[in-house]
């Protein structure tokens, strides 16, 4: 079984973590396959938005496998096959398939039909949007195991929520609701089990019909201001204004809507 399905449709590209006996969790394959899914995204100018999911509705992924990933990543367990051998030689897989020191600038929405832990909660927080199933949970347990989170929530969760709370989640282990989640802004819509995907589907459809470059250039300059003082952010909010404004779609966003006509964009 492919740990990672890939669907295009219509521009939008559905990413589905495919191991529901084991809940989703991050094997090396799903790993690999996850760096290589987002790298080639990045390089398809015909994708205009990025859905990710997990198989099942029990579980959007409960992290690095304790059985598979984590032994090996400690040494605790020698390398098998290739996925296994990709993981401990190539440094950069690890980082691309959690979006760490890798930009992603294609909007990406999680439709989260369950447990959302761990590394699994991870990739959460590099995703744009987020629809959660009501009854999903959200969690950061490593301590519990004697490790750290090391896919990004020690930076990105205090920036994304209250660092009180943020550092109650990170030291305690704890896992939160998906309302608790709500209320805290870590996710956009609660809705049930059965109408995740269809919600997230709804989302991506609307960005799918903007203009992608806009679309490409406002997340770009979002995250990359995040941290900076206001006349970074400004400069950087100037350079995407100029290299929108010089764009075919600029012209054409603005003459469809005088001529009352849906726009047709070309990502440039």
């Amino acid at each position: 079984m492919t740990a990672l399905l890939t669907e295009q449709r219509d521009g939008i590209v559905t990413l589905t973590l495919n191991r529901p006996a084991a809940r989703n969790a991050i094997s090396p394959e799903m790993a690999c396959r996850l760096a290589d899914a987002f790298t080639a995204i990045e390089a398809d100018s015909s994708v205009r938005c990025v859905i990710l999911t997990g198989a099942g509705d029990q579980a959007f992924c409960a992290g690095g496998d304790l059985a598979l990933m984590l032994p090996l990543l400690t040494g605790a367990r020698e390398p098998e096959d290739d996925w296994d051998r990709r993981v401990l030689n190539d440094p950069t897989v690890m980082d691309r398939s959690a979006l760490r020191r890798f930009e992603l600038t294609t909007p990406l929405i999680a439709a989260i039909n369950g447990h959302c832990l761990a590394g699994g909660m991870e990739t959460m927080l590099a995703t744009d949007i987020r629809v959660a199933a009501d009854h999903a949970t959200f969690g950061l347990p490593e301590a519990k195991r004697g490790l750290i989170p090391f896919a990004g929530a020690l930076v990105r969760l205090p920036r994304q929520m209250a660092q009180c709370r943020a550092m109650e989640l990170l030291l305690t282990g704890d896992a939160i609701s998906a309302d608790e989640a709500l209320a805290a802004g870590l996710v956009n819509h609660v809705v049930p089990g059965a109408v995740v995907f269809d919600k997230a589907w709804e989302i991506a459809r609307r960005i799918a019909r903007n203009g992608p470059l806009a679309t490409s250039q406002i997340k770009r300059t979002t995250l990359a201001a995040s941290g900076r003082s206001l006349s970074e952010g400004y400069a950087l909010e100037d350079r995407a204004r100029d290299v929108v404004m010089a764009s075919e779609d600029a012209r054409e966003g603005p003459r469809a809507f005088m001529e009352k006509r849906p726009a047709r964009f070309v990502g440039r």
